[in-house]
């Protein structure tokens, strides 16, 4: 086990100044309070007892019903189970399907979180090539034989922002069912789209042929920790068994909030609220990225959606050496190398563009600039 990269550089970001593209963290703005201490009082004044006491470990039923019918396939709610987060999911995963040299297959790069959740179970992670369109499908097909499953982050992704094309998704999901290789689909960000929706899920494509993972965190609130995995009947009861003995169950009273707060319509509101603020914060960046990034040799991507940007530094400037550099500038952001399984590209940094302020991207991507104008000078 070893610990987070991006949460030691949090702490950094916590100093007085520090203007943070660190941290994947949705903006405080878009926490829905009121709805919450409205939902709050109607869960204790309706139904209390039930919400502080031990439950299913399935989850709120109410609430795996509601999960069920958002879906875009045919999802029955004994197929949803509720996590503690989607991170949890990630872990239920790792126990029940990997044994120790497991091959399992990740993107390049992939979340880190993932890694941190399988590389306890001891596999062998290998990395599928990966460019603008997600997965490098004939390398998948070469290193598919005898893989436990594919882990793969379609929707804006984390870290790169990048999304999986239509024609891609596809090609993906045909690969893996003619290798027989379970897909884990995790879609934290697949709700923060810009200004189309992405396309259809992976598992929409292939149900029984794999996982789905996702989260309440990015639309509602992290603080919540409520996720949610939908899975083939003939797995659910191991996921369930792993699911008992890590928790019993997730937060009742959370998930009654949660359901409650659902029950009228409210995520069909307040998500385009979300949307809108995190296009505008995107293209606060980008703009800063081109005016103050003009006479270096720094690469970025445009990003149609999520939380996120992936950036490339000059040749001979290493994101983890300026960041030292960038913290004393007064702005913070994560090196890129740690989210590979293996070599990672040293040059690469992600930057977060949703909870600092529009001044705050704009000094903070001019000091950013500023010291990668010193390391380039050396």
């Amino acid at each position: 086990m070893n610990p987070s990269v991006i949460r030691e550089i949090l702490k950094v970001t916590e100093k007085p100044g520090i203007i943070s593209f660190a941290g994947g963290l949705p903006s405080p703005k878009t926490f829905p309070i009121e709805a919450f201490a409205a939902a709050c009082a109607a869960v204790l004044q309706n139904d209390g007892q039930a919400a502080l006491q031990y439950a299913a470990s399935e989850g709120l039923l109410a609430l795996r019903e509601w999960i069920a019918n958002q879906l875009p396939w045919d999802v029955s709610p004994d197929q949803v189970l509720i996590t503690t987060g989607s991170q949890q999911g990630l872990d239920l995963v790792a126990k029940v399907l990997i044994d120790e040299g497991s091959t399992v297959l990740v993107e390049t790069p992939t979340y880190l979180g993932a890694l941190q959740a399988f590389t306890p179970m001891e596999p062998t992670i290998v990395s599928v090539n990966s460019d603008d369109e997600g997965i490098d499908v004939a390398d998948l097909a070469r290193k598919a034989p005898g893989a436990r499953f594919l882990y793969v982050l379609p929707n804006f992704q984390n870290p790169t922002g990048r999304t999986m094309s239509e024609a891609r998704r596809q090609a993906l999901v045909d690969a893996a069912q003619a290798a027989g290789l379970p897909i884990i689909e995790d879609n934290p960000y697949g709700d923060l789209w810009f200004d189309q929706p992405p396309p259809q899920p992976l598992t929409a494509r292939n149900p029984e042929g794999g996982i789905y993972l996702g989260s309440f965190s990015k639309v509602l609130a992290p603080g919540l920790r409520l996720g949610y995995m939908v899975a083939p009947k003939a797995i659910m009861p191991k996921l369930l068994q792993a699911k008992q003995a890590a928790d019993l169950h997730s937060p009742t009273f959370n998930q009654r909030m949660v359901a409650e707060v659902l029950k009228d319509g409210f995520i069909d509101r307040h998500v385009p609220t979300i949307r809108a603020l995190y296009k505008h914060q995107c293209e606060v960046m980008l703009a800063a990225l081109k005016t103050e990034m003009a006479d270096l040799d720094v690469q970025w991507n445009s990003p149609v959606g999520g939380m996120f940007l992936w950036a490339r530094l000059p040749e001979g400037v290493h994101a983890v050496d300026l960041l030292p550099k960038a913290v004393d500038k007064g702005v913070a952001f994560v090196p890129g190398a740690a989210f590979y399984a293996d070599q990672g590209d040293p040059r690469t940094m992600r930057l977060s563009f949703v909870t600092a302020s529009e001044e705050q991207i704009r000094i903070g991507i001019k000091a950013l600039a500023d010291a990668i104008r010193e390391a380039v000078k050396g």
